[in-house]
């Protein structure tokens, strides 16, 4: 039996295959550019691009489970041809997102979302893993403390509960290799809910440097945040934030509730990351 693993050139990806490999399994890693892939000896590499269904077939060959990153373009002629190849399980990496009130047009939820309905309406047995924020998400703060500058915040008392990226990959071959969350929908979360504020003072101690943290408006950081992102997705952001603005996050699940072994902290990320924070 063979596991297709999409989006093999991310951080998850890689964290799976890496586990998938150890344990003496047959991997494929798919990826619209496989010549860029780094994978251990004897992991096969396919070509697998969405939106172009002529490399389907030949990543799918002999595929019992597929490890799926959610990408909306194809994604009917995706299941279509996973059905015929004989593929009996699914597990997609969505995200917390699909479950809030405006999810449909959500720039930000609307991706996951179609991706999950589409495997809902087949006849395929799915696993729909949503994460809440990843802790690697404040490495967008990177090039500001290594350049001693502040981090400015429209909403730094905003809580979230950070799920370390190490942990997904853990639950993901759980989902992949156990039976325990076939079929489920389970959302993610690190141990604890965290401000910005208090991930910059973890960062800070990390670093051991001072990383301070300026209050700014909203229309300040809709101008600068719109530099890089389109303006919908700006506007998502800044509404999540705000919401979350007014007490701890709810913890959901975590690798202590569904694989019985304690969950990676923020902290703990921050020690491994550390260098990316510092001086450049």
């Amino acid at each position: 039996m063979t596991i297709l693993i999409t989006g093999a050139r991310g951080k998850v990806g890689q964290a799976i295959i890496s586990r998938l490999h150890r344990a003496g399994l047959t991997i494929r890693a798919a990826s619209a550019e496989p010549a860029e892939l780094t994978v251990p000896a004897g992991v096969e590499v396919a070509e697998l691009v969405l939106d172009r269904p002529e490399t389907f077939d030949s990543a799918l060959r002999g595929v019992r489970q597929v490890f799926l990153y959610p990408q909306p373009a194809g994604i009917h002629d995706l299941i279509k041809a996973a059905q015929a190849a004989g593929v009996e399980h699914v597990v997609l990496l969505s995200s917390s997102s699909v479950l809030g009130p405006a999810a449909e047009n959500d720039p930000l939820a609307s991706h996951s979302l179609k991706v999950e309905r589409a495997l809902a309406d087949s006849d395929l047995t799915c696993t729909f893993l949503r994460p809440d924020a990843f802790a690697s998400n404040s490495l967008g703060w990177a090039h500001f403390t290594g350049r001693s500058m502040p981090i400015q915040l429209a909403y730094p008392d905003a809580h979230i509960v950070p799920i370390h990226p190490e942990d997904i990959a853990d639950i993901a071959v759980e989902a992949l290799t156990g039976t325990s969350l076939t079929g489920r929908s389970v959302t993610l979360t690190g141990p604890e809910s965290l401000t910005f504020r208090d991930q910059l003072a973890i960062l800070a101690d990390a670093t051991g440097s001072e990383i301070p943290v300026e209050h700014i408006t909203r229309a300040q950081a809709e101008q600068q945040m719109g530099n890089y992102m389109p303006v919908p997705m700006v506007s998502s952001l800044l509404n999540l934030w705000e919401a979350a603005d007014h007490g701890p996050a709810a913890i959901a699940d975590t690798t202590r509730t569904l694989l019985g072994r304690p969950a990676r902290t923020f902290q703990q990320w921050a020690r491994e990351n550390v260098g990316a924070f510092t001086q450049h």
